[in-house]
């Protein structure tokens, strides 16, 4: 009886804490969202209470959105991957250059393949050779963009549905009344969740940007986890830019390029920590359409748009600088019990 009754308070007073640690981000970011929401409604009802700018929405976010997620195996790991808009470019373009030859499924192969090298090698680069990540990252931006541009001879390439009407029924258009960008963002969103939450190599990421000594030393294999984390980016970067491209009829050699700060945006407003070893999948989907939502939201509510920038970085600096004081004061709770 004396152990039972012993046994009880103890749980009682680890579990809240430990809960809070593993879902507090998500119901952050969705609080978050919903106060972003409600404002919006108030400065501007006939906007958001209208179904169209919804729709817009869920066609424009996961053109970045869909790269968040896989970036948050990156941040997680406590490395960053600034190449994507490049090697978004250049597995799209790989897929022009070579469909004409080969046809589409091929070429969609090939362009999903060379993601998957530029990823790899960015993670050889950080891993194996202990640079770090920041700086190398920076390095392939210009790399894979360099070639890319040689490769394109800085000219685009047309998409339109009659030339291509499969990938334009794939990519474009909706499915059941909602923009299949969005379909294609949830099944992403559903797929990296239960592969970060339900895979050894999921808790492998987590352990990784945990303490990578203690990982080592626990016999994991550091450089696999990382390099598999960055390749994981270069695949879903060149999924989004054949996606984007679809939707706008056409490839552009620049394409990415204003993609890098609302995908890094998306990532940490989501709860995932810059230090490592913490995240959420789910904290990145919802924080994507938070960052598609907050220009249009400023606009129709008659706001200067120069005033776009200066919500952005608010609402990005307040949320990482609460989830850092929330994440310190569960730590220590969970480890005085109080």
């Amino acid at each position: 009886m004396a152990e039972t009754s012993t046994s009880k308070p103890a749980d009682n007073r680890v579990s809240p804490p430990s809960l809070l640690r593993r879902h507090g981000s998500q119901l952050g970011i969705i609080g978050v969202g919903i106060a972003l929401w409600l404002s919006f409604v108030a400065a501007a009802p006939a906007v958001f209470t209208n179904g169209n700018i919804y729709l817009a929405f869920m066609q424009s976010t996961p053109q970045f959105g869909l790269i968040a997620l896989a970036l948050t195996f990156v941040v997680i790991t406590g490395e960053i991957d600034l190449s994507f808009p490049s090697v978004m470019a250049l597995g799209t373009a790989i897929f022009c250059l070579t469909v004409e030859r080969v046809g589409v499924p091929v070429a969609m192969i090939l362009g999903l393949l060379t993601g998957a090298v530029c990823g790899a090698i960015n993670g050889l680069l950080v891993a194996k050779l202990n640079i770090p990540s920041l700086v190398i990252t920076i390095g392939t931006w210009f790399l894979y963009r360099g070639l890319e541009l040689v490769l394109m001879n800085g000219s685009g390439v047309p998409l339109t549905a009659q030339d291509y009407p499969g990938l334009h029924a794939v990519f474009r258009e909706p499915l059941w009344g909602i923009p299949i960008q969005t379909l294609w963002m949830i099944l992403a969103c559903i797929g990296l969740w239960l592969l970060l939450n339900r895979t050894r190599f999921g808790a492998h990421v987590f352990l990784v940007g945990d303490n990578p000594t203690s990982a080592r030393l626990m016999g994991i294999n550091t450089v696999s986890v990382k390099m598999r984390a960055f390749m994981l980016v270069g695949v879903c970067s060149v999924f989004a830019g054949m996606m984007t491209s679809i939707y706008g009829y056409y490839f552009w050699p620049t394409m990415g390029d204003g993609f890098l700060l609302l995908t890094i945006a998306a990532v940490f407003l989501g709860g995932t920590s810059v230090f490592g070893g913490t995240g959420s999948v789910v904290g990145s989907f919802v924080a994507a359409f938070i960052i598609g939502a907050i220009n249009a939201g400023i606009v129709s509510a008659g706001i200067n748009a120069f005033y776009t920038q200066l919500a952005f970085g608010t609402v990005i600096v307040v949320s990482v600088v609460l989830q850092t004081i929330i994440d310190r004061r569960i730590r220590r709770q969970s480890i005085t019990g109080r």
